[in-house]
């Protein structure tokens, strides 16, 4: 049982080092560097569900089919996260039509391939609600507690081991020089 709950423990452990290197890689400012962006709406559902992270990169060939992030206008527009369902050249440049699956129908507006932030790679469901939450300064101030309290616990555990293991030693010993007389 000890050792389920040791590989569960470091399942997780992994896991969490996994999303955090993928948070930390995508703050980078590298030029088509992978970035990572929470779905606010449900128009991709089931594929994508709202609260998800998504991990996008930027690629030189989009296909029908893939799920794409993009901006239309400026790039302080909140970014949407769509399927692409056409593609068509108009004036030399690649426009694609796009539609959530949840939707009925396409997007009226089109994308053009300046507008595409990068392709979908893979979502993580619900992550997006704890990335918000730590963003506020409540969740953070958790955050920092509950690892601060894990690693206390830890060293408390680790100091309480060591004081045992010294205490059965001079017991030990103390018995050993009882035995001697």
């Amino acid at each position: 049982m000890k050792k389920i709950l040791k590989g569960i423990y470091y399942l997780v452990f992994s896991v969490i080092i996994f999303i955090a290197l993928i948070l930390v890689i995508s703050a980078l400012p590298i030029a088509g560097n992978i970035k990572t962006l929470t779905v606010l709406s449900g128009s991709m559902e089931p594929a994508i569900h709202t609260g998800s992270v998504v991990v996008i990169k930027p690629v030189s060939d989009y296909k029908v089919g893939d799920v794409i992030t993009f901006s239309l206008g400026s790039k302080t527009q909140i970014p949407t996260t769509h399927r692409i369902t056409e593609i068509r050249v108009a004036s030399g440049e690649m426009v694609y039509k796009t539609k959530g699956d949840a939707n009925n129908s396409e997007d009226s507006t089109e994308v053009f391939q300046r507008d595409i932030v990068g392709k979908v790679y893979f979502s993580i469901p619900y992550l997006g609600y704890l990335v918000d939450f730590v963003q506020k300064p409540f969740g953070l101030m958790l955050v920092v507690v509950i690892f601060s309290l894990i690693v206390i616990s830890g060293e408390i555990k680790k100091i309480v081991r060591e004081v045992l293991k010294t205490k059965e030693k001079k017991d030990l010993e103390k018995k050993d020089e009882n035995n001697k007389e």
